[in-house]
């Protein structure tokens, strides 16, 4: 395995907990919860980049395990 970065702990559970509100921003749109699409497709797409920013910083495949 790689070397994890010095803050490991808090950038993985940052990783999930985006994760967990990519989900259930997608759910409200199904649902129809979603007050301006757009505004939270938006969202969604900051999440992932952020997501992406935090998964270049591990080992490859650390967050494919969950």
């Amino acid at each position: 395995m790689g070397e994890l970065p010095e803050k490991y702990p808090e950038y993985s559970i940052m990783y999930k907990t985006l994760s967990k509100q990519i989900k259930s921003l997608q759910q409200g749109i199904k649902k129809g919860q979603g007050k301006d699409k757009e505004e939270v497709q938006l969202k969604i797409q900051k999440y992932k980049l952020e997501m992406s920013k935090i998964k270049k910083m591990f080992p490859d495949g650390f967050f494919d395990k969950d």
